[in-house]
């Protein structure tokens, strides 16, 4: 493995990471405190934003050396989509095995290996497109993750062209049948679980990827959690509601946020987090939208992993 400074920045540059099908650059960052067998977590960009800035706007590395978390962030190539998106819809880079899933994949092994992660406590999030591929990596390399959070994303396998994902992102032709949602997933691997626990977000005002979306993402999960129907609880945070579903063991495994007021973007809050009696993270700007809550705090204390 190389790796180098990244003056954009307080990322590192990976340099070599497999055979990278999906001509993908990745980005890492460890903090100090990083112990061995720590957590990684992956961060998907969205559509117009690089590594750098999804990092600053989230604050994901504040609190990567808040909690000794390890993060690796993929990031798009401007050869490969025009607008910097993942391309989460096209069949050779949404599969198992091929493209841009691969190139992901092979990051993961890289960092894992190099840096005595623990494979158990491997989690993935992304916004919009990102959103979109991070469906595609729960979806296709299922054992890989403990758990997955979508941000103004889409269901794996709603669109295999642009022209279906631009109707997708819109509403249209949605919703797919909860057994249609379950055997897109199913199909994805020969995995048969336990599955990774699913975190949604969405603003409710969002005209880029309607927040219908958001639903049809729950309802992928449902069958395969096996949590069918209502929410085991509906509760209030900062103002916004969360539903929580419930296993039959008592624990969480799918929770959604719909930011009522907001449009296309990662809800942040840079003044702190009033329910957590947290700092704030991240910085407001193009998509990273100030509404009060944290959604990078919240999913990391989802996953458990800003417990002390």
């Amino acid at each position: 493995m190389l790796i180098s400074s990244d003056s954009r920045g307080r990322l590192t540059v990976l340099s070599r990471f497999g055979t990278d099908p999906g001509s993908l650059r990745a980005s890492i960052y460890i903090p100090k405190s990083f112990p061995e067998n720590g957590p990684l977590v992956v961060v998907l960009h969205g559509s117009g934003q690089s590594a750098e800035s999804y990092d600053s706007g989230s604050g994901w590395s504040a609190l990567a050396d808040e909690c000794s978390i390890a993060l690796l962030f993929p990031e798009q190539r401007r050869t490969n989509n025009a607008t910097g998106s993942f391309n989460w819809f096209m069949p050779d880079d949404s599969r198992r095995g091929g493209g841009e899933a691969l190139s992901i994949r092979q990051m993961i092994s890289q960092v894992v290996d190099d840096h005595a992660v623990d494979p158990s406590r491997v989690f993935i999030t992304g916004l919009s497109s990102g959103g979109a591929m991070t469906s595609v990596m729960l979806a296709t390399y299922p054992e890989v993750f403990a758990g997955g959070a979508i941000i103004a994303g889409l269901p794996y396998g709603s669109a295999d062209t642009l022209t279906q994902a631009i109707f997708r992102m819109k509403g249209y032709g949605q919703p797919l049948s909860d057994r249609e949602l379950n055997a897109l997933v199913r199909g994805a691997s020969r995995f048969t679980g336990p599955w990774p626990t699913i975190s949604v977000w969405h603003g409710g005002r969002d005209t880029i990827v309607a927040s219908s979306n958001a639903d049809s993402i729950v309802r992928q999960w449902q069958k395969i959690h096996k949590v069918e129907g209502s929410p085991t609880r509906v509760e209030k945070v900062n103002g916004f509601r969360r539903q929580v579903w419930c296993d039959a063991d008592g624990r969480e495994v799918i929770e959604e946020y719909i930011i009522g007021r907001m449009g296309h973007g990662t809800p942040i809050s840079a003044g702190g987090d009033e329910g957590l009696g947290e700092e704030g993270l991240g910085e407001e700007g193009k998509h990273m939208l100030e509404v009060g809550v944290s959604s990078t705090r919240r999913i990391a204390n989802f996953w458990g992993l800003t417990r002390k």
